[in-house]
């Protein structure tokens, strides 16, 4: 069984969806409690990066996750909820995230020519590192992207992006994986990402 966190941010359907249409068992968890009944979970995130760690706070998700993480079972964030893996974010402030894995959320340069904030649409994933989550992708390969954040500590990237300047696009450390682009809106790639990480 996988669960999606519900902490009240975030468009929690279509990644429903997306493990629907690959035949999995999937619900949205909303009690903290219950996280420890799934084998895999997935925590999605669209909005700030403060805003969504108080809700996670506030509902004693933070708590939960981490207890899930120490069991070895395997955790996917998606965009946000990707950042919100890292120790701090310097959106609209400093935050603190989970500390699952090293390294700053900061404010994307798009110093090229033509170049937007926030960085929208398909781009190029280079993968760096061998990870299950990618098995069967021919590097680099296209996902669809939006965000105005992101994490150039590639300490952990196992692929990575180009907008302005590089950055860590899909990242793993141990049983923690996070995707910065929303692989629910990527297609067939993105599908066969999930397929890996279901597979975990």
């Amino acid at each position: 069984m996988l669960g999606i966190v519900n902490y009240r941010i975030g468009n929690l359907a279509n990644v429903k969806n997306a493990f629907l249409k690959l035949g999995t068992k999937v619900q949205i968890e909303e009690f903290p409690e219950n996280l420890k009944k799934y084998d895999h979970l997935i925590l999605p995130g669209v909005g700030a990066f403060g805003d969504a760690m108080e809700h996670l706070r506030a509902s004693a998700m933070q708590e939960s996750l981490l207890e899930f993480v120490k069991s070895g079972k395997p955790l996917l964030g998606i965009c946000l909820g990707m950042q919100l893996l890292f120790t701090k974010s310097h959106e609209f402030g400093t935050h603190m995230g989970l500390g699952l894995l090293e390294g700053e959320v900061v404010r994307i340069e798009a110093v090229q020519k033509g170049q937007k904030i926030p960085h929208m649409g398909w781009n190029r994933v280079y993968q760096v590192r061998e990870s299950p989550l990618l098995l069967g992708l021919e590097s680099p390969f296209y996902l669809y992207f939006v965000h105005s954040f992101c994490v150039k500590n590639l300490q952990n990237a196992v692929g990575v992006s180009h907008y302005g300047a590089e950055f860590a696009s899909v990242v793993q450390k141990d049983n923690v994986f996070g995707i910065q682009p929303h692989p629910e809106k990527s297609h067939n790639v993105g599908l066969e990402i999930l397929k890996n990480f279901i597979a975990l």
